[in-house]
C-alpha cells in the first residue's frame, strides 16, 4: 500500500480525493489545505485525516507519496518539500508559471532522485491513448498532419483566468503535450493566432479566448491546434493524424450513443455539457499508472521533463500570441 497525502482541498484536489480513496493500491492518509475546514471537510468524505500542518503531511514516516494539487503558485515549494523529504510526487500542472523556475525545480528534484510525475491526465483518455498505439505501430507511414480541438462550453471566470498564466499555458498546454507524446517528437516552431470573441474583458487582462496554433514538427510535418473558451454545443475534444499511408482519429465523445429516427428526421445525444464530465475518468487513471510505477520501481509515465517541454512549447506560443511572429521553441 502506497501511503498518501493530498495536498489542495479545492475542486481538484476533491475530484484527486475520490481517485486516492478509490484505488486499492493507496491507504489514503491525510488532507492539507490552507483552510482547515475544507482540509477536514474533504478528509471525512474520503475517509483520510486533515494534516495539522505541511510537516505531517510530507513526513516520510507517515506518508510514501503527495499529490500536490494546490494553488498553482505553491506547487515548485511542494515538489521541493517532496524531494527534501525523500517521497514520491505527483503534481497538477504547471511546475511553476516561470518557466526558469520550473526548470530550477525540476532540476532540484532530478537531484533528490525521488519518483515525480505531472498530471497530464489526457494522455490516459482510452482513445486518446488508443490512437498513440495506432501511431506507434508504423500503420499510418510518416506523420504529416495532426490536427487537435479543445473547445470548452463556458468562459471561465475572470477572476480565474487573471491568474491562469493565459490560454496557451493553462488551456492549450494539454494539446502541446498530447501532440509531443502522439508524434514522439518536440515541436520546433510555433505560431499563434487569437482573439477574444465571447466576453471583452477577456482582451482586457490580455488573454484570448479563441486560438489556432501551428507548429511544426523536426521532419517538417505540421500540427494544428484550434483552442476555445466558449461554445454554444458543449465540450468537444478531438484528435487526428493524417499519416502517409492512412488517417486515424480519437473523435468527439457524445453524451450518449442513443440516435431517435421519427419521421425523416434524425436525432442524436450531443455532447457532454463540460470539461470534466469529458475527461473524468482520465484522473483516476492517470493516479493508476503512477502508483504502477512506485510499486514496480520504474519510472513515471509522465516525466518532469515532458512537463518541462509542454511548458516550453506554451511559452514560446504565449510570445508569439503577443508578437504574432512565429517563434522557435527553447527546450
Amino acid at each position: 500500500m502506497q501511503r498518501f497525502a493530498l495536498i489542495g482541498a479545492g475542486f481538484i484536489g476533491s475530484v484527486h480525493a475520490h481517485s486516492l480513496a478509490a484505488h486499492p493500491g493507496v491507504e489514503f492518509r491525510y488532507v492539507y489545505d490552507v483552510d482547515p475546514a475544507r482540509a477536514t471537510h474533504v478528509a471525512v468524505a474520503h475517509g483520510a485525516r486533515p494534516a495539522r500542518s505541511l510537516e505531517q503531511a510530507f513526513d516520510p514516516a507517515g506518508v510514501d507519496a503527495v499529490f500536490i494539487a494546490s494553488s498553482t503558485d505553491t506547487h515548485a515549494a511542494n515538489l521541493r518539500r517532496a524531494a527534501d523529504a525523500g517521497i514520491a510526487a505527483l503534481v497538477e500542472k504547471p511546475i511553476d508559471l516561470d518557466l526558469a523556475q520550473a526548470r530550477e525545480v525540476v532540476a532540484y528534484v532530478e537531484a533528490a532522485g525521488i519518483p515525480a510525475m505531472v498530471d497530464f491526465n489526457r494522455r490516459f483518455d482510452r482513445d486518446h491513448a488508443a490512437l498513440k498505439r495506432v501511431v506507434d505501430s508504423g500503420e499510418l507511414g510518416e506523420i504529416e498532419l495532426m490536427q487537435l480541438t479543445s473547445r470548452g462550453p463556458s468562459l471561465p471566470p475572470i477572476e480565474y483566468l487573471q491568474v491562469s498564466g493565459g490560454q496557451m499555458r493553462d488551456q492549450t498546454v494539454h494539446f502541446f503535450d498530447l501532440a509531443r507524446w502522439i508524434a514522439g517528437a518536440d515541436p520546433i516552431e510555433v505560431h499563434v493566432m487569437g482573439s477574444a470573441l465571447s466576453d471583452p474583458r477577456v482582451a482586457e487582462i490580455g488573454d484570448v479566448d479563441t486560438s489556432i496554433a501551428t507548429l511544426r514538427l523536426p521532419g517538417g510535418a505540421l500540427v494544428q491546434i484550434d483552442s476555445v473558451r466558449h461554445t454554444g454545443y458543449g465540450y468537444d475534444e478531438r484528435i487526428e493524424v493524417l499519416g502517409s499511408a492512412g488517417m486515424a482519429e480519437s473523435g468527439r465523445m457524445r453524451a450518449g450513443n442513443v440516435t431517435r429516427f421519427v419521421g425523416s428526421a434524425s436525432t442524436s445525444d450531443g455532447l457532454h455539457p463540460g470539461w470534466f464530465e469529458r475527461v473524468q475518468p482520465t484522473y483516476s487513471a492517470a493516479l493508476a499508472a503512477f502508483v504502477s510505477a512506485l510499486e514496480e520501481n520504474a519510472t513515471p509515465p509522465v516525466t518532469l521533463r515532458d512537463g518541462l517541454r509542454a511548458q516550453a512549447i506554451a511559452e514560446a506560443a504565449t510570445l508569439s500570441l503577443q508578437t504574432r511572429l512565429p517563434q522557435t521553441i527553447i527546450y
